[in-house]
């Protein structure tokens, strides 16, 4: 997922935010590994790194993101993917304090 940051005058800012999927994907590319691949392989690979699920930086440790799912191996980059999107998802929705609730309330 992406989400353009607030407008501002400075150019050295990036035009969007990745985080989630989006994310991970970027990650993965950069990691080089091939696939079909285990979740052994990549939580060794990749599982100290932490990933942002939201728009806002907050972030998980992909080895944590790894433990909740149930498959073991992944035939294609896009079917971890596929897995690991609702654990993501389900970060991204979860409650985050008071204070984070009552800005999700503000439309702006």
């Amino acid at each position: 997922m992406g989400v353009r940051p607030p407008a501002n005058d400075d150019l050295d800012e990036p035009e969007s935010v990745e985080f989630g999927i989006v994310a991970l994907d970027g990650m993965l590319s950069d990691a080089g590994l091939s696939f079909p691949t285990d979740r052994e392989t990549v939580a060794s690979e990749l599982g100290h790194r932490s990933v942002p699920y939201d728009a806002a930086g907050r972030t998980v440790e992909l080895a944590d993101v790894l433990e909740a799912v149930d498959r073991d191996r992944f035939e294609t980059k896009q079917e971890l993917l596929d897995e690991l999107y609702p654990v993501f998802e389900d970060h991204r929705n979860s409650p985050k304090g008071l204070l984070s609730q009552l800005r999700s309330l503000v439309p702006f």
